[in-house]
């Protein structure tokens, strides 16, 4: 196995950082290997947004959930799915733009997603950590406000970056034969591989928690998919300019 499969498969989200400084040409580097991440159609539908800003920063750990890592991390970072530039460029040439398409929203925000993996990929081969922060569309609405957001311009995720002061285990992912399937979508082992899946997750809780969290992954996900998934956002993004058709 070469050492970039290895440092893929180490991921684990780090939320306690230490008190180091991140050298903003480090912080220019990964950014500049983000936008070397694929992007549909040439659009490079991402903008990031670096918060340095003590107050702002505090505000969005707040509306994030409490977030406190938001806001003691040394970089964090919020990355945007921007079609702005898009209408930039059509004006540039009297062109109308038409704009509010689904598929524009499906594609811009693979591209942020692709651009941020790339980000966080390259942080880590820098000794970084990473944690992403989709916490931040709980209060998506303040958050764009305070990043004086235009049209067609939406927050879809943060990353806090720094030094690791903690090392937790590498997460159990779902099996192979599970989430890579040949020719067609056959589910009929899927129930079996799941119960074999939650020992795995239970056990790894249990020793991360020192027995304080006893739960398998199918517990966790079909207690949060009983809850409202921030039904908020429909009605944002129309107003920003997306999912109008």
């Amino acid at each position: 196995m070469n050492t970039v499969i290895e440092l893929l498969n180490s991921h684990r989200s780090i939320r306690k950082f230490k008190d180091q400084k991140i050298e903003q040409s480090l912080i220019n580097n990964v950014i500049q290997a983000g936008q070397a991440a694929a992007t549909s159609s040439f659009i490079q539908a991402c903008t990031v947004i670096q918060v340095n800003d003590d107050g702002n920063r505090a505000n969005i750990a707040e509306w994030a959930g409490n977030q406190t890592y938001v806001n003691d991390a040394p970089t964090f970072l919020i990355f945007c799915a921007d079609m702005n530039r898009h209408k930039i460029s059509c004006d540039m040439h009297d062109a109308e733009m038409l704009s509010g398409f689904t598929e524009q929203f499906i594609t811009a925000t693979v591209d942020c997603a692709l651009f941020a993996q790339n980000v966080a990929i390259a942080a880590e081969s820098e000794g970084l950590g990473i944690v992403y922060i989709g916490g931040i569309r709980n209060k998506i609405d303040l958050v764009s406000e305070t990043l004086n957001l235009p049209e067609l311009v939406y927050p879809v995720f943060g990353m806090c970056l720094g030094y690791p002061d903690q090392n937790p285990e590498v997460k159990p992912r779902l099996p192979l034969d599970m989430v890579l399937k040949q020719d067609t979508y056959n589910s009929t082992q899927d129930k079996e591989l799941i119960s074999e899946y939650d020992h795995k997750v239970r056990e790894y809780y249990l020793n991360r928690t020192g027995g304080q969290k006893d739960m398998t992954w199918s517990e966790q996900i079909s207690s949060m998919l009983q809850k409202e998934a921030r039904p908020h956002m429909l009605a944002f993004l129309q107003n920003r300019g997306f999912l109008q058709k």
